[in-house]
């Protein structure tokens, strides 16, 4: 048996959006990244906040980056990234959904994603399986089996009878792992030697 191995990088596509309980609208609400971030300067004491913005109303919340700190404890070249708005270092802070939440308290996750395919050993048209190594950049609430049918283009009821049949296999918390989450590390594996559109199947899965 001849397999197709293909590295998936996973990143979510919007950042998480913390729920807050906004002043001005008299409600919780989930507030979005405004990809701004406020330094303050008090003597030679800094403060830095990223700003989100109320959906509803566009009220205001500030997300602590840093307290206090003194000038000279942050490097030019940060510090210097932090006042322009560097959009690298926006997003590093706006998609740790981790810190977000101990902040915050409630975060709002999107299950849209972006794939990154990496071809890394052999040829959709000499294959008769499919070996796929995923790597998660963030945090997202989408399944494994919506992941799988989307970039596949199978139906999630196929996923399963190809588990059914033990053509699919997951590593390393096995079929129970399609109704989760998607998780950094998890290896996917599909015999598609009997499967008439096994070339499409391929195509799909590094394109």
């Amino acid at each position: 048996m001849s397999t197709l191995r293909v590295h998936w990088t996973i990143a979510p596509a919007i950042a998480p959006r913390p729920l807050i309980n906004c002043n001005r609208c008299g409600d919780i609400k989930p507030y979005r990244c405004s990809k701004k971030f406020r330094v303050n300067a008090n003597g030679k004491r800094i403060d830095v906040w990223l700003i989100y913005r109320c959906v509803g109303c566009d009220n205001s919340w500030n997300f602590t980056i840093l307290e206090r700190r003194n000038r000279h404890d942050i490097e030019p070249a940060r510090l210097a990234a932090l006042e322009n708005n560097d959009p690298a270092l926006v997003r590093r802070f706006a998609f740790d959904a981790a810190s977000l939440c101990n902040r915050a308290g409630r975060v709002e996750d999107s299950p849209d994603v972006t794939v990154r395919k990496d071809l890394l050993d052999g040829e959709p048209g000499h294959a008769d399986a499919l070996a796929l190594e995923l790597r998660l950049d963030g945090t997202t609430p989408l399944r494994l089996d919506r992941l799988l049918a989307g970039e596949l283009g199978l139906s999630r009821s196929r996923l399963q009878a190809l588990d059914d049949r033990r053509r699919l296999t997951i590593e390393p918390d096995g079929a129970k792992a399609l109704r989760k989450p998607v998780r950094d590390g998890l290896a996917v594996r599909i015999d598609l030697a009997k499967e008439a559109d096994c070339r499409a199947i391929l195509s799909a899965a590094c394109r």
